[in-house]
């Protein structure tokens, strides 16, 4: 993988956290679906996709403000969300940022004593600042 790619990495939320996101990647970059953006076959984009520029944007500043989403994410809320409910989206970011991310998602579940799914969508719901 050379330096002008992101590495893509997926992430499990709740609906109304996926629309958010959906939302914003619409605002930010055009992505009119979100769920078909990305192929998750492939495991790098190209940095210059305007969408993947923007997951790399809202990577790096849930990366920079991790601590913050943390201590306001709604981990209580988020436990009550139907496990069979989650969706699975790519987000594109470089290497060392998805690397970071995704130490951080780690830590978020061993600290909560729980899954990815929850700790994806707590820490995004709180970014996006809508309930799981």
């Amino acid at each position: 993988m050379t330096a002008s790619r992101y590495k893509l990495f997926g992430v499990y939320v709740s609906q109304p956290v996926f629309d958010a996101l959906a939302a914003h990647l619409h605002e930010e970059a055009g992505v009119v679906d979100l769920e078909s953006y990305f192929d998750p076959a492939t495991d790098s984009v190209p940095q210059g996709d305007p969408g993947a520029d923007a997951t790399a944007d809202l990577v790096m500043e849930v990366v920079g403000g991790f601590t913050s989403l943390y201590d306001d994410a709604p981990f209580e809320t988020v436990s009550d969300v139907d496990p069979n409910s989650f969706v699975l989206t790519h987000l594109a970011a470089p290497p060392k940022t998805v690397a970071n991310a995704r130490e951080r998602f780690e830590a978020a579940a061993t600290i909560q004593e729980t899954d990815h799914r929850e700790v994806h969508t707590a820490i995004l719901a709180a970014y996006f600042d809508v309930g799981p």
